[in-house]
Order: C-alpha cells, then structure tokens, then sequence
C-alpha cells in the first residue's frame, strides 16, 4: 500500500470550479472518508485521484510518484487503483469468479497464480461458496463484495470507494460496514471512501475530510470532527446540536474560557481566546429543575431507551437526551455543560450553506 497526497489541486468544468486548492495526505493503510453534501466536490477529487479526470490545478502523487500535474498524467490502468462503484459494475455474463478474475487475466497473469489469487480474495470476502453464481443469483450484498474481492485480488496500491453501501437498504447496509471494517483491518489497504452519509464515515473512517464548495473544511478523526469541530459548517454538518452566537468575556477556565450563550454565562473548551460561536451537542444539554435557563419541549421522539426531545431556548433549539417522556410545550430546566467554543470568521456565509443544504 501506498501514501496518498493532494497538493493544491483544483479542477474546474466549464470556467466553474468543482475543487479548490485541496491540499491532504492519506497515510499509507489509512482509511479516510470524504463527506459533504451534494456538490461538495468529493467525487471529482476521486475521480482525479482514480485519473477519469485531468486536475486544472495541483498534484496528485501516490507512495512518492507524481499521478498528475501540470506536466504529466498516469492513465487510470497504470495507477495500480482499485475502484468499488455504487453500481457494482459486474459483468452480467461471468460468474463470481470470473468477474473476480477478470483483472488477473487483463494482465496476463498465470493460469496457477490466478486461481490461488482469485481463491484468496474470495475467502477473504466470504464468497468461497458462491464462485460458481452468476451476478444476477447474488444479493444486493453478496455483489458488492463481489466488487470488493475484483478491487482487492490484484493488490492495488489504494483503493477508492464512491459511496458503496447507497443501493442497500439499512440492515444491509449496517452489515456491510462490518465486511468493510474487516476487510481493512485483515489487508490494511489504504482506503478513500466517499460518501454524503455521516453515519458511515463516522463509524468506518480512521479520519475524515469534511468537504464543502470545492475545499477541505477540516481532516481529523471522527471524535475530533464531532467534539472540536472548526468552524461552523463542520458544526452544523456533521453530528447533532445546535451551533449558537457567543460572546467572550475574556475570563479564562481550567477548560478554555468563558463565554455568554443565550444570556449565561458558560464555562466552555475552546481554542481561541475570542470564539465567536458554540458548538452544543446532546451531551452538553443538562436537564435538571435546578438548570438557570427554561426551555419549551417542541418535539419529543422515542429512541429505544431513551427521548431524544427538541427544547427551544431563547429563541435557539437544543437537542438533549432523557430517560422520560416530555409532552410538546412542557418547560424544563436546562444547564449547558462543557460546549465546545470556538472562532468563525466567515460564520454567516457558511450557516447559510449549512441551511441551504439541510
């Protein structure tokens, strides 16, 4: 496997830019997610990084060697890039074996390593019993491994992924998250993965890019998305809560600062001593008859467990967790702990993407 990098690369149709100076690194065996919405630019950089497409702008380059830039361009048969489509794309005439073998014979590979090959990628995809099959025998499931075991039998030096699991319905969907984990921990393939669904991404990804109007907002892994998050579209986007105005107050606490949020003052993590917005999140939201500020349950929803209730505060809906149920325009009490606070420069343009792509 091989390291995967981005250096200011840009691509435009039509005079309009689709991405825009992405610069990142995928380190070898990682499995990084793109996510965004519709439009974001995360299937252009695939289609780049795979060479269906030449970049307007920037490099690629995979494990040192230069893919493409303004000088050269490694077509897509000489990458050594595995791709699993959403389609699944396989031949509708050849078995599973055959659809797996297909790129060994492309090659010219023999006879003898092609079969031990093939067998190998099928027993790794738990296919073993089905190589006989035709596509159209096959679960919806069954043959996106069967994508997955074509991808994986020629040792590409990456793979990518252009949102595999979206024609599968939820149960299927949460079992082949599971086939995809395992594949990437028994063959530590470095893996890019597309892909609008957060919940995947957050489950699947070792990091993930969040895209939005052609540019990386923030790379980090899943649990620094959620808790840190860098600004206010990565807030919005990406897990539940509410993104709500603050004003600093200049006082420091053992966690960050102190900030005014919905008329209380409120002890916060941050990284800037100036943040202009918080991140608050169902964790944060503290139901208690003691809590300073009084909140209107606006919507409750049964879980499995536990509510999950919409609470209107000055003006601003928070989502909190309990154990009972609350009737629609009950008061509560509720206390802000522990938000994450930080500065967004460009807020009001970007919360009017987030709101334009809800």
């Amino acid at each position: 496997m091989a390291e995967l990098s981005f250096s200011g690369l840009g691509k435009s149709f039509d005079g309009t830019p689709a991405l825009d100076a992405v610069s990142a690194t995928i380190r070898s065996g990682e499995f990084v997610a793109l996510l965004g919405p519709s439009g974001c630019g995360k299937t252009t950089l695939l289609r780049l990084t795979a060479g269906f497409e030449r970049p307007s702008a920037g490099s690629i380059s995979l494990g040192g060697r230069v893919m493409a830039d303004a000088h050269r361009f490694v077509p897509p048969e000489a990458r050594e890039i595995g791709i699993v489509f959403q389609s699944y794309a396989l031949w509708p005439h050849m078995s599973v074996a055959g659809n797996v073998a297909y790129p060994l014979e492309v090659r010219r590979l023999p006879r003898a390593e092609r079969e031990a090959r093939v067998a190998e990628a099928l027993a790794l995809t738990g296919l073993s019993d089905l190589a006989a099959r035709m596509p159209a025998q096959l679960s919806g499931g069954q043959r996106q491994r069967v994508a997955l075991a074509r991808c994986l039998v020629f040792e590409p030096r990456a793979m990518l992924l252009d949102e595999p699991l979206a024609n599968l319905d939820l149960a299927l969907r949460a079992s082949m998250q599971e086939v995809f984990r395992m594949f990437h921990r028994r063959t530590g393939a470095t893996m890019v993965y597309v892909t609008h669904d957060q919940t995947e991404a957050l489950a699947l990804a070792d990091r993930i890019a969040v895209m939005e109007g052609g540019r990386i907002r923030q790379f980090a892994a899943p649990e620094v998305l959620y808790s840190q998050p860098a600004d206010c579209f990565v807030a919005g986007f990406v897990g539940e809560g509410a993104v709500v105005s603050a004003r600093p107050t200049g006082e420091a606490t053992a966690q960050g600062t102190t900030v005014e949020v919905l008329g209380q003052r409120i002890a916060a993590r941050a990284d800037s001593a100036a943040p202009s917005h918080v991140s608050i999140r169902p964790e944060n939201v503290i139901l208690s008859d003691a809590g300073p500020m009084r909140g209107i349950v606006t919507q409750a929803t049964y879980l499995g467990g536990r509510f999950r209730l919409s609470i209107e505060v000055a003006g601003e809906t928070l989502i909190a967790m309990s154990p009972r149920r609350a009737r629609p325009g009950e008061t509560l009490g509720v206390e802000i702990r522990d938000p994450w606070a930080f500065r967004d420069p460009d807020s009001a343009a970007l919360m009017a993407r987030v709101l334009a792509d809800a």
